[in-house]
Order: structure tokens, then C-alpha cells, then sequence
């Protein structure tokens, strides 16, 4: 039911922008805490046969399709979840509102619209450069205030313990991506592009994800279109290519994912200024024993 759903909302956003509702589409969201803590967001409106529609992907796990949207006047509300609503009206072409439960304000929403993004695949790219020198974190740094357990051993990028993620000091834009994992079995990971959209990267028991949340997946949004076998402890390898918002996912020699468009943000997103460079990040705040080797990018010449 939940693949169902989402399928709907994204056949509709494909006639939703010839309405002249504003609210249509996609937006890129930052969310202010009462407390003043700012963290990404990101909401689609869609509209069929006269309903309204919204998915959200909060900034952590999974995107949810809202329990209700409607107009009020010129807002538009949004049941999201644990009871919270968002009110939110257009402002100067910009989205502006607040996430309350009842009465009390639990955030001020802004956001602009998501960029399309949509670039021709350039004609050549550079050589494959190491962006990790299998001998120290140089060029990498942990993400946060949590304990970093990332360390070289061997030649490989070991993550020891859960803790802090870790991301390039380096930003790109269109890249091809070679990164080689070792996944334990029941171990959690990613690779995030732009720090922005996971690569999933796990072996929890099989029945934990569905095909959008499994090994392989971009986290949510888009499912691999082949099962390969699973390998828990063994050495695999991604090849990604993400130009603008579409990528493709190249797993042990296998296209997985062929030139689909990312529509979002993905939960753990570092920010949602989607029109911008950012960094490649691992995700270490799961579990502990993930492996990563072998890391080179190529650019667009």
C-alpha cells in the first residue's frame, strides 16, 4: 500500500504544476526550532481530481504520505505526524508557515522550490582520482558533536563502534563515484551523495526493508530493479554516476538503478540546498564494523 501511494502521488505531480494552486510541487524546506535548531526538510503537494496530496520527508528516516490536506483560506494544512499540522502559505513565490500541535508552535517552516536540476550527462570525465589515501582520514572529517569512531586500518576505512558520521572536507557536484563496502551481517550504513541522498548500504534480517529501504536503494524514493545476492562480510562495490538529479547505481558489475531521478532529499540530509555542491559522507551512527575502500571520483571535464 505504501509503494501504491507514493506511485499515485507522483503520477499526479506530473499534471499538478498546470493548476494554479501555488502550493503545487516540490519544496526544499528548513525548519526552525523554537529553541533556534535549524534542520532540512522537504515537502511535495500534488493534486487529482480535485484532491489534494503531500509527501514529507522529515530529516530522518523515511518519507510518509500525510494523513490529510486541505485548503483553508489562503493556507494550506497538513496533518503530518504524532499529531503535529503544518500551516503554510506562499509568500513572494516562497513557503513560508509553522508546525503546530494544538495550539503550541513546534517550528517555523521556509522553503523554496526544488530545483529541477535536469543537465545533460557530460560527454567525458577525468581520470579516476582517490579521494581516500588508505593511510589516514586526510581530506575526510566526523560530522557532529557525537564520538567519532572512524579509523585506517589495513589500507581500509573501518567504522568501529556507532557514532559520528563521516564526510569529505571536499564538495562535488556531478561525479562518478567507485566506493568499495564490507557489510556485517545485521550492520546499517550509507553513502550519501552531495551529503544529501543515501545510497542505502545494510544487511539487517531481510524482512526489516522493504525494496525501497534495502541494500541499494536510494533511501525511500527509489528501489534497485535487481535483487543480486546477499554477501554479509564480504567486499562489494558501488559505481554511481549523479548528474543533476539523476543516478545510476552500478552494484558488483550489476545496473541496479538506471537514470532515475532523485526527487528529494533523503532522511539524514545535511542540508536541502539542492542546487549547491556538498560533500560525500558515510554514515557511522548505525552500527559499528562497516568497511570502506577503494574510494575515487571522476569529474566532468
Amino acid at each position: 500500500m505504501k509503494e501504491l501511494a507514493l506511485a499515485i502521488l507522483i503520477a499526479a505531480a506530473l499534471t499538478a504544476q498546470q493548476s494554479g494552486n501555488p502550493f503545487l510541487g516540490r519544496w526544499d524546506l528548513n525548519i526552525t526550532t523554537p529553541n533556534g535548531v535549524t534542520y532540512p526538510d522537504w515537502i511535495e503537494v500534488t493534486q487529482a481530481g480535485g484532491a489534494l496530496a503531500a509527501r514529507i520527508q522529515p530529516r530522518g528516516g523515511g518519507a510518509f504520505v500525510s494523513q490529510g490536506v486541505q485548503m483553508d483560506g489562503a493556507l494550506l494544512i497538513v496533518k503530518a505526524q504524532q499529531g503535529a499540522t503544518w500551516e503554510l502559505s506562499v509568500e513572494g513565490g516562497k513557503l513560508v508557515g509553522a508546525i503546530k500541535r494544538g495550539e503550541a508552535s513546534q517550528g517555523a517552516i521556509a522553503g523554496v522550490r526544488a530545483p529541477l536540476l535536469d543537465r545533460p550527462v557530460p560527454k567525458a570525465w577525468t581520470d579516476p582520482e582517490p579521494i581516500f589515501n588508505g593511510k589516514d582520514l586526510t581530506g575526510w572529517e566526523p560530522i557532529g558533536t557525537a564520538t567519532n569512531h572512524w579509523t585506517v586500518k589495513n589500507g581500509e576505512l573501518l567504522n568501529e563502534a556507532h557514532g559520528a558520521n563521516l564526510r569529505t572536507t571536499r564538495k562535488f557536484q556531478d561525479f562518478k563515484l567507485h566506493i568499495e563496502f564490507n557489510c556485517p551481517d545485521d550492520g546499517n550504513s550509507g553513502v550519501y551523495l552531495r551529503g544529501r541522498y543515501e545510497v542505502q548500504v545494510e544487511y539487517e534480517p531481510v524482512d526489516a526493508n522493504d525494496r525501497f529501504h534495502t541494500i541499494g536503494s536510494i533511501y525511500s524514493f527509489i528501489a534497485p530493479a535487481v535483487q543480486l545476492p546477499r554477501k554479509p562480510g564480504a567486499w562489494e562495490s558501488y559505481d554511481i554516476t549523479l548528474v543533476g538529479r539523476h543516478v545510476t547505481v552500478i552494484r558488483d558489475g550489476v545496473k541496479t538503478i538506471d537514470n532515475q531521478e532523485i526527487p528529494s532529499i533523503t532522511g539524514g540530509a545535511l542540508d536541502s540546498n539542492e542546487a549547491e555542491p556538498g560533500p560525500f559522507y558515510l554514515q557511522g551512527d548505525h552500527t559499528g564494523g562497516m568497511l570502506y575502500r577503494n574510494i575515487t571520483v571522476q569529474l566532468p571535464k
